[in-house]
């Protein structure tokens, strides 16, 4: 009788496991949660470890950004 409570007791902690799984396959609100608070918290480590390279990879964004604001307005007044 034992062996029966354990086996349902396993089954049913695989079932939740597996339930677990196909319900943060499917919600991708809360995937695209639990990745920005993992980027976040990356960020952070990076910015307590070694500030240049925060700075650095910030520079580098602002600078692609500028790139593509840049290329975007050019294309725009040309198309005028």
């Amino acid at each position: 009788m034992d062996d029966l409570r354990a086996e349902a007791r396993q089954a049913r902690a695989e079932l939740a496991s597996t339930l677990d799984a196909i319900e943060y396959k499917f919600n991708l609100p809360k995937q695209l949660r639990i990745n920005r608070r993992r980027l976040t918290h990356a960020l952070r480590q990076l910015g307590e470890d070694s500030p240049a390279a925060l700075v650095g990879i910030a520079l580098s964004a602002a600078t692609v950004v500028g790139v593509i604001v840049w290329f975007g307005a050019s294309a725009v007044v040309k198309n005028r």
